[in-house]
């Protein structure tokens, strides 16, 4: 399980590989703790804007200053195997920030892709990308799926 993360050198690498390639890396973060359908079909939304899709996954450390002391549920190598178990991602790196601005910087993708009802220039990394010749696009969550809502729901079975 542990060739399932890329480190930032590879990540890199792979980027500048596909892009020569002339294919359209796309990149979107999250902790995906407890994966879930509305996870899914986000990921494949995003896959669905370019060639290849990779996923910035906040560390474990990272996660507990973002979401409390109890997470995440499931460790960082098992959150990137589900990850890379799915049809859609091509990579998972992992960030120990609080945000994933430095890795973003790095590998520069085409497209950056945050879900929710942001607005595209809230979203961390979003200038660094334009500037860069990208682009910044929100997708909508599908309603009713949340990591966080359905923790709440196995506490209280």
């Amino acid at each position: 399980m542990g060739d399932d993360l890329s480190d930032w050198h590879e990540s890199a690498e792979l980027c500048k590989t596909w892009k020569a390639q002339g294919q359209k890396v796309v990149f979107t973060n999250g902790c995906f703790d407890l994966l879930h359908p509305g996870h899914i079909q986000y990921l494949n939304d995003a896959k669905a804007l370019g060639d290849k899709l990779i996923i910035g996954l906040n560390a474990d450390d990272s996660i507990a200053r973002l979401k409390g002391s109890s997470r995440p549920i499931n460790p960082l190598k098992d959150r990137a195997a589900m990850l890379m178990g799915l049809k859609a991602v091509d990579a998972v790196v992992a960030f120990e920030e609080d945000t994933p601005l430095n890795l973003i910087s790095l590998l520069l993708p085409d497209v950056l892709v945050k879900g929710g009802d942001y607005a595209a220039d809230d979203i961390v990394g979003a200038k660094e990308v334009r500037d860069a010749g990208g682009e910044v696009i929100v997708v909508p969550f599908l309603d009713g799926y949340s990591s966080s809502k359905l923790i709440e729901r196995i506490k209280a079975s």
